[in-house]
Parts: C-alpha cells; structure tokens; sequence
C-alpha cells in the first residue's frame, strides 16, 4: 500500500495567502485485501479520522477512486487508487466571540464572501488569539452549530496573509465546508490578485514557476527552490496592466495556492512587491538618488504601511446550487491613493 498524505497546511503561521484547510491523502488497495466499504477502509488506515469525517466527505462527493466519486458504501478491492480530501479535525482553542465589523459582499444560507481589510489576521494562532477574522465569525454567527465549536478555523476553506486585503469566501455548513475545499484542492476557483511591485518587467504577460518551500536558513520567509528538489509546485500567471515608472502595477492570476506564492515568484523575478517588508520590498529599489524623489516614495510606505496585495477577485462554484459565483472588489484606499500618487509623479517628470 502506497499511502501520501497532502496537508497544504502549516500551523507555524497563522498567516498563508491561499493556505487551505484540508487534508488530501492517496492509497493504493493491498493486493490481498478483501472487499470492505470504502469509508471502513479509510478508517482503519488513516491516523485520527473519524466514521464521521470520513462520511462527510463521501456526502460532498470527495471520495475518489480510481478517478470517480463514491459513496461511502462503495467496497474497495485490490487495486483501487483511492483518495480523499476532508476537513482537519478540531482542536480545543477557546474562540472568544468579538464584535469586529465585517465587510460582507454576499451571503446566503450556505456561505458568506466578505472583504478583508489590511492588518486582520484570518484565524487564532500563535501571538493571535483574538481580534481575528475567526472571533468576528464567532460573533457574527453565535447561534449556528459550527461557530459555536472550540475549532479554531470555524468555516475556513482558504486563507490571505494578515496584511493582504481581498475577496474569502467562508462556509456556513459542514457541507459548504467540504465542497468548497475540494474546489480550492482541485484548483477549479478563479483567482485574481492586483500588485504593485518594484520595477519594470520585461514581458507584459508571463508565467513564473517554481517550487516553495520554507527557507532553510529562516523558517519564518519562503523561497523558490527551481530545481524541484524541495517545496511544493507552485505557478503563478502575470499581467502588466500600468506602467508608472519604478514601479508596475501587475494582475496575479495563481494556478496553485502555496504560502506567500505572489510575493515570493515576484522576489524571484526581481520584482519585489512594494513595501513587503518580508521580501525585501520595504525600500527603494528602483528610480533615482534625489532627496525628492526618496521622500516621494518614504511618503508612500507611510500611506501602504505593508505589502501592496489585494485579492481582487475570487469565484467558485455554489456548493449546493451548482451556479458559477463570481465576485470582484474595488482596491482598497491606502492602494489606491498610493497607485494614484505615482501616476501623478509620472506625469509631473514627463511635464519637466
């Protein structure tokens, strides 16, 4: 038996842009293994999951074998390539329900997208274990089963980095829950973030492609290791839709939803994100040595006090409707002012 176990999930930040909430596992049926119900089967060889979480998942329609949905009484037999995606079991973490005002851009039964504004961290973790996007939830939501848990990623199917803003969409139900991280696993959303990074590159449209993994010599950063011999696949697809001088203004379409994907694949190009004090885009990195022109730019970190990232779009399928959901959101001001300022600095060097 062949047995590979996928988390795309990392607990030492409480942080990932695009980070996901499930577990994916791959077997391979024994040659002598006896005909047995699939979700028996899963129970007696994956650590820590439940009948019950097992179930959910063939409800949802994330039992796979050989390729094909099955139900969770389907009998497995010697061959069968089985995989499963299903949410992480809960862990005791007291959410403490905040009264944090939420931007919500839709909502029903099932689910809610909102807007998350710069600087909310999305769930409790270390050196966070209030004032998140979480205990907002649990506020907003306190007389629905699933918030009222100690699971400290109530309805999370995805995640943004604290000091990215954008589009999430949040699940309401166990159902929700599952279906919407098998879309995020199977990379059938569509995402598009909006960027302002250092410099000019060189092609309006591109593909950048590398694997991310932690950095070995500073577990808190990731970097690209090209070779493949370590991190994960990641892909990132570039559009160039402004020109402003030192700086571009770039549409980030992700193909895979890895760990700071967008800032690290911009660093590695040599286009660091504005202000990502991260990666390295906290100072000038491009124009000239003129005291003016320092100020002009010192003047902008202090409007973008982080990363310029916005997560401008995001669309999924209805977990129980099936209809193609769509939503787009403006850029929020503190990028929008600065993306103005440096068209005005443009224009005013072309009048001189």
């Amino acid at each position: 038996m062949v047995e590979e176990k996928n988390t795309d999930f990392d607990d030492e930040l409480n942080e990932s842009e695009e980070g996901v909430m499930y577990e994916h596992y791959k077997l391979e049926v024994d040659p002598g293994q006896k005909m047995l119900r699939v979700d028996k089967y899963l129970v007696n060889r994956i650590d820590n999951a439940s009948r019950s979480r097992i179930q959910a998942a063939a409800d949802a329609g994330s039992i796979l074998v050989n390729g094909q949905s099955v139900k969770s009484n389907y009998k497995v037999k010697p061959g069968d390539e089985v995989a499963i995606v299903m949410d992480f079991p809960r862990r005791e973490l007291k959410i403490i329900p905040e009264d944090i005002p939420l931007n919500i851009v839709y909502e029903d039964d099932q689910l809610i997208v909102i807007n998350k504004p710069p600087g909310l961290v999305v769930h409790p973790g270390h050196g966070n274990y209030s004032g998140t996007l979480v205990n907002a939830l649990a506020y907003y939501y306190k007389d629905l089963p699933m918030f009222k848990s100690a699971d400290p990623r109530p309805g999370l199917v995805h995640r943004i980095d604290k000091n990215t803003s954008g589009l999430m969409v949040i699940a309401k139900t166990e159902t929700a829950k599952t279906k919407l991280s098998l879309q995020f696993f199977e990379k059938t959303t569509k995402r598009q973030y909006i960027a302002l990074v250092w410099g000019n590159l060189k092609e309006p449209t591109g593909t950048v492609e590398g694997n991310i993994g932690r950095s070995h010599s500073n577990r808190q950063v990731f970097t690209v290791y090209p070779d493949g011999e370590y991190g994960k696949t990641a892909v990132t697809h570039y559009k160039v839709l402004e020109e402003l001088g030192y700086v571009n203004l770039v549409q980030c379409q992700l193909e895979t939803g890895r760990t700071h994907q967008i800032r690290v694949h911009m660093k590695y190009i040599g286009h660091p994100l504005f202000n990502d004090d991260t990666y390295g885009g906290d100072h000038i990195l491009r124009g000239t040595t003129f005291s003016k022109y320092k100020q002009f730019v010192n003047n902008c970190f202090k409007i973008l006090p982080r990363q310029a990232l916005h997560a401008k779009t995001l669309g999924f399928v209805h977990p129980t409707t099936g209809e193609e959901m769509l939503f787009d959101s403006e850029l929020p001001n503190d990028m929008s002012e600065v993306v103005e300022k440096w068209r005005g600095y443009i224009s005013n060097r072309n009048i001189e």
